[in-house]
């Protein structure tokens, strides 16, 4: 019977795959499993009598978790080293138990180690992997802080330059707008023809040194992220014909043709940005002038594909010039760059021209390419996409005709710069145009207080009382209407939008063109020849809250009839919108929401509706975008219905006025 108990304890031993052995009160091994012969690496034999004591390397530790054995009956999970004869460690955890007999008497113990080596390696190497993900989060965070540091030192930089050319601008193009305009001036007087060479001359130095300015404070945007870009209804034939008239003294001079094709089948009127597309040209164009010496430059404008709400139009200039080395083509339209370092000497220029011409065609959303041989000549080609519309063309840069209407104009030039001022009342003069002169906004303000003006001519940067803060008196607190236009010399911060912000109506920077300040004083002056035609401008404006047709009367050049087909669409449009503004908030449809929001913006301003309800707008389509606030939008919309409904009263009675006037 003893024999069958020893066996079957033998089996239960051999079949723990953990070392097992046993032990009696004093600690002498008694029996073993093979998994204990294994990782101790003695025989059987060896093991049998000796002190289980002497396979670990911590005696002492040993001798105490023993200890509790006996006195406890039990030990679990305690942390030892058992050592291998041949000097190899192993991590093992140490769990025993007392042995009795029949009568209850503590006659040894069952001893199982547990190899943890793997788990303990595995910790340790969690372990390690910790302390490197930290030491990893702190060296990111050194070098996020390092990376905003640098971030700061260079937005900072960025507006040390933005500053600095903001006042160079402001400088340089003060005086020359004397220079320039007062050679204009010169040149329209009887001269001698060595006279007229010389004030020629001049002029053309005076207009080279402006387009060097344009084009470093014209880089200057793009560097900053400020170049914007418009979209604005415009005859694109009428508009290159008349760009492209001005090289047609310098081509002639120079003996070249100059060859145009216009594709017949591309829309009369496009939306875009006609200034941005005259900078891009004029630049090609020049640069086709100055490097062709025979020849002829071609200019083509060609339609690409006709959609039903666009089109896609490929321009290109080409030249019989002095071509551009092959090696060179690639990074010719990197700042500064020019096709040899003798290109500047002998032709001048920055090499910021073509550099400016990809930072205008590309953020459009067109490419730019250029196929070039040395002298045979060199082909520029550019692609744009175009808004089709139905409305008509903005022509603000076309030469107006004296209105017979518009006379006995007394203007209020706000200048305080004593050349500026003369040419200023020079110009006006040859206008037929009375004018008298302030020196800064308090004086202005004084003036407007005992004299009546048609018209202000508002310089921004003056002592005392600068263009803004005079123009904010005489709309706060004067609560007077005339017609303001800013006077800038500052282009790379004299933003329309600013401008309009404190009640100016329109703004031309310096040097100023004759023409365009023709232009300008006459179609700020036929907004009220509309009201007075109509003769109901008090009624018009006694109860109205929502709506300011100005702008509308500006844009439409007064056109009634156009008038009344852009009141329409509204009429037509956001009574539509608001019901899929609200429909989208109860289906919480985010993108609707936002789509709908988004749609209504544009409208405002050419219905002369508070900004405010362009910012509920615009608060409306960010919280629907970023799903955040959105506890906020039913108010929103509310208050935006709300405005909207009212304006859509206003404008139908409008509407019936202009529509009975038609009659």
């Amino acid at each position: 019977m003893l024999t069958q108990e020893s066996q079957y304890a033998r089996s239960l031993m051999e079949a723990s795959l953990d070392p097992l052995l046993t032990i009696n009160r004093e600690g002498k091994i008694l029996d073993m499993n093979q998994a204990y012969i294994n990782i101790t690496g003695q025989t059987r034999d060896k093991l049998s009598g000796t002190s289980f004591l002497d396979y670990f390397t911590e005696p002492i530790k040993t001798h105490e978790v023993y200890q509790q054995v006996f006195l406890k009956g039990s030990v679990a999970d305690a942390s030892l080293t058992l050592m291998h004869m041949d000097g190899k460690l192993t991590d093992v955890l140490f769990n025993g138990s007392v042995l009795k007999n029949k009568e209850g008497k503590v006659q040894g113990a069952l001893i199982v180690v547990r190899d943890i080596t793997d788990q303990k390696r595995t910790a340790n190497e969690l372990t390690e992997a910790k302390v490197a993900a930290e030491l990893a989060t702190e060296l990111a965070e050194e070098a996020k802080r390092k990376a905003e540091q640098a971030t700061h030192i260079a937005e900072d930089a960025v507006k040390a330059k933005q500053q600095f050319l903001s006042n160079m601008s402001h400088e340089i193009r003060t005086p020359m707008n004397a220079i320039i305009g007062f050679t204009k001036v010169v040149l329209k007087t009887t001269l001698s023809e060595k006279q007229k060479e010389y004030l020629t001359a001049i002029k053309i130095s005076g207009d080279a040194l402006i387009v060097l300015i344009n084009d470093i404070l014209d880089l200057a945007k793009v560097d900053a992220g400020k170049m914007t870009f418009e979209q604005t209804p415009f005859k694109m034939a009428l508009s290159i014909s008349a760009m492209l008239h001005l090289f047609e003294t310098k081509i002639q001079e120079k003996n070249l043709e100059l060859v145009k094709k216009y594709d017949s089948k591309i829309p009369d009127v496009l939306v875009g940005d006609p200034v941005r597309l005259h900078q891009i040209i004029l630049n090609l164009v020049s640069n086709a002038v100055k490097f062709t010496t025979q020849g002829k430059i071609t200019v083509s404008v060609c339609l690409l594909r006709d959609e039903e709400d666009k089109v896609t139009i490929e321009f290109s200039v080409k030249d019989t010039g002095i071509g551009i080395a092959e090696n060179k083509l690639e990074n010719i339209f990197e700042n500064f760059q020019q096709a040899s370092s003798g290109t500047s000497r002998l032709y001048g220029g920055t090499g910021l021209g073509l550099a400016i011409v990809k930072q205008l065609v590309e953020p459009q959303g067109g490419t730019i390419h250029v196929e070039s041989k040395i002298n045979e000549g060199s082909t520029f080609s550019f692609v744009l996409t175009f808004q089709k519309t139905k409305f008509q063309a903005d022509l603000e840069t076309e030469v107006v005709e004296l209105n017979t209407e518009i006379k006995n104009i007394k203007v209020l030039v706000v200048e305080d710069i004593p050349l500026n001022q003369l040419l200023m009342k020079t110009l006006l003069d040859d206008f037929g145009f009375a004018c008298d002169i302030a020196a800064n906004g308090k004086i202005a303000v004084e003036k407007l207080l005992s004299n009546s003006y048609d018209i202000i001519l508002m310089d921004l940067q003056m002592p005392e009382m600068n263009g803004f803060e005079a123009t904010e008196y005489v709309r706060n607190k004067l609560n007077s209407k005339v017609p303001i236009i800013a006077l800038t010399a500052d282009v790379t911060t004299a933003d329309l939008e600013k401008c309009k912000a404190v009640g100016m109506n329109d703004y031309i920077s310096k040097p100023i063109d004759e023409k365009l300040l023709y232009n300008k004083i006459v179609g700020a002056l036929k907004k009220p020849l509309l009201k007075e035609h109509m003769g109901k401008e008090e009624n018009l404006n006694k109860n109205r809250k929502y709506i300011d047709l100005n702008y509308l009367i500006q844009r439409t050049r007064s056109d009634r009839k156009l008038m009344l087909e852009m009141i329409s669409l509204f009429l037509e449009q956001t009574p539509s919108l608001i019901n899929t503004l609200k429909q989208s908030l109860d289906n919480k449809n985010w993108d609707s929401l936002s789509a709908a929001a988004h749609k209504m913006i544009p409208s405002f301003s050419i219905m002369g509706i508070s900004s405010d309800y362009e910012n509920i707008a615009k608060e409306i389509q960010e919280y629907a975008s970023t799903q955040k606030k959105t506890d906020k939008i039913s108010d929103l919309v509310y208050r935006l219905e709300t405005g909207c409904l009212q304006a859509c009263e206003e404008l139908k009675e409008e509407f019936n006025e202009i529509n009975a006037i038609n009659k």
